[in-house]
């Protein structure tokens, strides 16, 4: 399907159901933590997805590649960065499938209905105010810095829309673990699978991927841990046989 690029942008292949993704040339893009998220979760047949900050839409359509979800829904507070995720949808044909919303996560149970989702998902950015300065460009300080929202926003957000026994699902740095599951707790969110992924095998986890259920049980599973790198440059066999990559 045709879809008109601006001149900074340039379209991704996804290297799934030969669909593309539109991102800008020198600006903020997806990265392995989004695919890596988008392949721990479990979504199953016919159920409602949503993507908290969803960016250029990368996570709604490698779930509708991957999974049998009814319908998939993203949020993006920034007015650009959602019309290049609904230029995406029409660019794959998934219209019928994917719906992208301009609209502030932190106002987000004003937008859809409380318990609407059967799963919520968020690659929310990682680094708070402590963390030092922000990028200077606005797009990049936005997607990888609190500046807009914090964790708890994202959490409290997805603990509204996410139904009974539905599931949250976030990647994050495993230096906020503790904070992230204290905030998970405070929600009525019940940690469930863990999943610790390093770039190397000799190296220290440098993301965190964590699924939680809305008044799940205690009793948590902490899985086998992702290495992405096999050597320099070469991705593992687990990245190329589960993520695709």
């Amino acid at each position: 399907m045709d879809v008109q690029l601006k001149a900074d942008e340039r379209i991704d292949d996804l290297e799934r159901n030969g669909y593309g993704i539109i991102q800008k040339k020198d600006g903020f893009c997806f990265g392995m933590d989004a695919v890596l998220l988008s392949g721990f979760i479990n979504v199953l047949p016919g159920e409602k997805v949503l993507d908290l900050g969803t960016g250029t839409g990368i996570i709604p359509i490698l779930l509708e590649a991957k999974t049998k979800g009814k319908a998939f829904t993203g949020l993006e507070i920034q007015a650009e960065i959602a019309d290049m995720a609904r230029r995406s949808v029409r660019l794959n044909g998934l219209e019928e499938k994917i719906n992208i919303v301009t609209g502030d996560i932190k106002e987000a149970d004003r937008l859809f209905a409380p318990a609407s989702f059967d799963v919520v998902t968020s690659n929310p950015p990682y680094m708070n105010n402590a963390d030092g300065l922000k990028n200077p460009g606005e797009m990049k300080a936005i997607s990888r810095h609190e500046v807009l929202c914090t964790l708890e926003d994202v959490i409290r957000e997805g603990a509204r829309l996410v139904r009974p026994g539905g599931k949250v699902y976030l990647v994050h740095r495993p230096r906020r673990l503790v904070e992230l599951i204290n905030i998970l707790s405070h929600y009525k969110l019940e940690p469930k699978r863990i999943k610790f992924v390093h770039p190397f095998a000799d190296r220290d986890a440098n993301m965190v991927l964590v699924e939680a259920v809305r008044g799940g049980k205690p009793m948590m599973k902490v899985e086998k841990p992702v290495i992405v790198f096999r050597e320099p440059g070469v991705y593992s066999e687990e990245i190329r046989d589960v993520y695709g990559y």
